[in-house]
C-alpha cells in the first residue's frame, strides 16, 4: 500500500472503494436509463417513472409521484408510500435507505443526503445513515436533510432549512440549523 505524509498525517493513496462492482455497475446502468428514459419522460408519466425505478429495486406505492428531474443515486435504497411525492430537481443521495411516508411531500430543490464523510478518519472515509420523511410531513423548497434524520409525522420544514437532527412530529420548523418555531394545527374539515 502506497502511503505518504501530508501535513503530518499518514495518507494512503490507493484506498479501495467501499462500493463493490455490483453497486457501481447498477449505478452506471441506472445513469444510462435515467438519461435516456426517465429524465425525458413527460411530466405526467408518473407510472412510467415508478416502473423504471422499480426495475432497479425501488419500492414505490402505485400512487407515489416522482418528478422527471429527480436524481436518485441508488434506486434500490428508495421507498415511497401511498401518495408520497418528490418534486422537481430533488436530489436523493441514497447511499443508505431513504423512506418517504404516506402523503408526505418533498418539494422542489430539496437535497436528501444519506451519506457523508468521517472527519475523524485522515482519509475521510464514507459514512451513511438512513433518512425517514414520515407520513404527512412536508419539506418546503430547497431543504437539506442530513444522514440519519427522521422528520416526524405531520411535521413541516420551512424552505431552505438545514436539518441535521430529528424533527418532532406535528411541528413547524425552519432555519439553519432547523429549530421548532411552532405546532402544526389541523383545521376541522367540516
Amino acid at each position: 500500500m502506497d502511503e505518504q505524509t501530508v501535513f503530518g498525517i499518514r495518507v494512503r493513496n490507493d484506498q479501495p472503494s467501499t462500493y463493490g462492482w455490483r453497486n457501481k455497475a447498477g449505478r452506471a446502468l441506472w445513469g444510462m436509463v435515467w438519461t435516456l428514459l426517465f429524465r425525458p419522460s413527460p411530466w405526467v408519466c408518473h407510472g412510467w417513472r415508478r416502473f423504471l425505478l422499480g426495475v432497479f429495486g425501488a419500492k414505490l406505492a402505485p400512487t407515489a409521484r416522482v418528478s422527471n428531474s429527480v436524481v436518485v443515486w441508488a434506486p434500490w435504497n428508495l421507498v415511497m408510500d401511498d401518495s408520497a411525492e418528490i418534486g422537481p430537481q430533488v436530489d436523493c443521495y441514497s447511499v443508505a435507505p431513504i423512506r418517504i411516508g404516506a402523503h408526505a411531500t418533498v418539494s422542489q430543490y430539496c437535497y436528501l443526503c444519506a451519506g457523508s464523510r468521517d472527519i475523524s478518519d485522515p482519509n475521510f472515509g464514507p459514512t451513511k445513515a438512513p433518512i425517514v420523511i414520515a407520513d404527512q410531513a412536508w419539506l418546503g423548497a430547497d431543504v437539506f436533510v442530513g444522514p440519519g434524520v427522521t422528520v416526524g409525522q405531520g411535521a413541516v420544514v420551512g424552505a431552505r432549512a438545514a436539518v441535521f437532527a430529528d424533527v418532532p412530529p406535528w411541528t413547524i420548523s425552519s432555519g439553519n440549523p432547523v429549530q421548532v418555531v411552532g405546532r402544526r394545527q389541523i383545521a376541522d374539515s367540516r
